[in-house]
This record gives structure tokens, sequence and C-alpha cells, in this order.
């Protein structure tokens, strides 16, 4: 039997699904990410959606995972996630998760990208009458792909303050997922675990809920 030779690539933190598959270890740019917009429908078509773009048979194939945890809504983020973890066990494989956060920090710090020279910014998402989920990120050549999370996403209240506040002394924006391109930046730290033979256990990878399961994002 050969070794698999696949990374898989799961995001669903907002109300589109990504699924996005590329051979370990190449050089190769991957093939674009599929996009499901499914919305709440991600619950009966998640695993349709993924057999779309690598059916069953070939999930042996899968010699890698990475999974984007949140923050996003309770069901669709829940769902994905556990479905990795049950993917990584069952193949026996390692699994990675970074926040959804993360993913869009690594775009805005690229260069000529909106925080490519802030040492510390924060990305927020506001949430109607609850307040602001925010984390914090800046580089750091020693975390994988150079961007650290400082701070991991939370709540803060309406009147609690924060650092990325308008009034607040360091800088912030909208956290804005765009799942092709977030998708994209899975693969690319799911390179770099596998070029550094990182362990990938799946039990420590779980979903990011900065508010109640009830509220939802």
């Amino acid at each position: 039997m050969t070794a698999p030779t696949l990374l898989l690539a799961l995001h669903s933190s907002s109300e589109t699904l990504a699924v996005a598959v590329q051979p370990l270890g190449t050089a190769e740019p991957p093939a674009p990410p599929a996009c499901f917009p499914l919305g709440r429908a991600l619950s009966n078509a998640l695993l349709p959606c993924l057999e779309q773009v690598l059916p069953a048979e070939r999930w042996p194939e899968i010699g890698r995972l990475v999974v984007a945890t949140g923050p996003g809504g309770f069901t669709g983020t829940r769902l994905t996630v556990v479905l990795a973890r049950t993917l990584a066990q069952q193949l026996q494989c390692p699994l990675h998760g970074f926040s959804s956060f993360l993913l869009m920090a690594r775009r805005l710090a690229q260069p000529g990208a909106a925080m490519q020279a802030q040492p510390r910014f924060w990305l927020a998402q506001e949430l109607l009458r609850r307040g602001t989920v925010a984390g914090c990120y800046g580089p750091n050549p020693a975390a994988l792909g150079g961007v650290a999370e400082l701070e991991l996403p939370r709540l803060f209240r309406p009147t609690e303050p924060w650092p990325g506040a308008p009034e607040g002394p360091e800088p912030s924006c909208a956290a804005l997922v765009d799942p092709a391109e977030d998708a994209l930046q899975l693969l690319q730290l799911g390179q770099l675990a596998h070029a550094q033979a990182l362990p990938g256990p799946w039990q420590p990878v779980l979903p990011i809920y900065p508010t109640s399961p009830v509220e939802g994002l």
C-alpha cells in the first residue's frame, strides 16, 4: 500500500463551505478551492460537497488535514471540525486547526496588504447588541507561516474596552472571510506543517465559540 499523498483543507466559518485539495509536498499551485454557498443547509450537504471534490473511495489517500476552527456559525463550524477530527482519527493522519481570524490575518499581513507594517493588529467582527469578537495578530518568524495569533478571538461586551476599538491604541480592521482565499491559506499552513513533520494530533482541534452556542454568530 502506498503512503497517503493528499492534503485536505476544510473551511466553513461563514455561510460558504470551501474545500481544497493539494498533493503533499508539491511546489505547484493548488487548484482553486471548491466553494459551496450552503448557509444552514451545510448539515445535510457537507458530505456530498466533500465527495464532489474528493470521492469517499479516495479518502485513504489523505495524508494530512487542515480545518478552520472559527469563530463562525455554531453548526457549520462544529460539523466541519467534527468531520475533520473523525477523518484524522480513522485515517490515522495529522490534523491541524487554525482560527478563521488567523487565516484572514495572514492575508492582511502579506506584502502590500493593509496590515503589513503593523507589529500588532486586531481583527474584529461586530455582533448586534452583544459586542465585538476580536483577536490580535502580528508577525513572528517563530510562528508557523510567520504570523502569530497573539490573542485568541473572544467576545468583548459593548461596555468593555479593548485595544483595537476606535478609541483604542492599536490598529484594527473588520474580520471578513474570503472562503476561497482562506482555504488557500489553510493549504499553505498544511504544507508547512508537513515540511516540518509536525505531529498534528486530532484531539486538541476544537471549534472556537466566543459567544454562547445558543446565540450563534
